[in-house]
C-alpha cells in the first residue's frame, strides 16, 4: 500500500513541477480520508460495509481564477458484508478511485481566511478482493464501478506555498458484487468520504 502511495504522489510531484515550470498554476494535495458507505438492499439481499479509512493524492491545474481541472487517486480497504435468506458472506477489498473533473473556486471576501470551492468529477471505483482467510467468497472478482463524483472543501493558508484543506467527496454508483449473482442487490449506493490534509501550490 505505501510502495503504490509513495509512487503516486511522485507522479503528481512531477506534474506540478512541470507546471510550476510553465505558469505556476499547479496543485498538489495530499489527504487522510474517512470512508463510509450507505447500507443497501435488493432482490432479497442486504448489503452493509464496513468503515474504512485511507488517503487521497490530487493534482491540479488552474485554468483561470475560478476554475481548475483536477485529477485524483484513492485508496482505502472495507469489507462488504451480504445477508440473505440463504447465508450471509464477507468480501474484503482494496478499493481503488481515480476520477477526474472541474474545482469551481467561491467568490470570497479577502477578509475571510480560507478559501471555499465545489467539486465535480467523474471516474471509477475499483474493488480488488484481498483474498484474506474469512474474507473472501470463491468466484470473487476484481470489478469497476463508474462513479459520479461531487462535494466541497475548504483551503486554509499556512505558508506561502502552503495551504492545509478540509473536504468532502460524496460517491455515486451501483454497489459491487465481485460478479457474484448470488449476492447482487442490483442497487445504487452512496459513499461519503471527508478528509483532511494539505495542499502545496507551484
Amino acid at each position: 500500500m505505501w510502495r503504490k502511495a509513495i509512487i503516486v504522489v511522485g507522479a503528481l510531484l512531477l506534474f506540478a513541477l512541470g507546471g510550476f515550470a510553465q505558469e505556476q498554476r499547479s496543485e498538489v494535495s495530499l489527504q487522510g480520508t474517512g470512508f463510509f458507505t450507505k447500507d443497501t438492499s435488493g432482490q432479497g439481499i442486504s448489503q452493509r460495509t464496513t468503515e474504512a479509512g485511507g488517503f487521497l493524492a490530487g493534482y491540479s491545474f488552474h485554468l483561470n481564477r475560478w476554475l481548475a481541472a483536477e485529477t485524483s487517486y484513492g485508496f482505502s480497504r472495507d469489507s462488504q458484508l451480504f445477508s440473505s435468506r440463504l447465508g450471509s458472506s464477507r468480501v474484503q477489498s482494496d478499493v481503488h478511485q481515480a476520477t477526474g473533473g472541474f474545482v469551481f473556486n467561491l467568490p470570497h471576501p479577502v477578509r475571510l481566511r480560507f478559501s471555499p470551492y465545489l467539486l465535480a468529477e467523474g471516474g471509477a471505483l475499483i474493488f480488488n478482493p484481498t483474498g484474506n482467510r474469512g474474507e473472501f467468497v470463491p468466484g470473487s472478482d476484481t470489478q469497476a464501478r463508474a462513479t459520479f463524483v461531487y462535494g466541497g472543501g475548504a483551503e486554509f493558508p499556512f505558508l506561502k506555498h502552503v495551504s492545509f484543506r478540509a473536504e468532502y467527496r460524496g460517491f455515486v454508483y451501483k454497489a459491487p458484487d465481485f460478479g457474484l449473482k448470488d449476492v447482487n442487490t442490483d442497487a445504487m449506493t452512496h459513499t461519503a468520504q471527508p478528509s483532511f490534509g494539505v495542499a502545496f501550490h507551484f
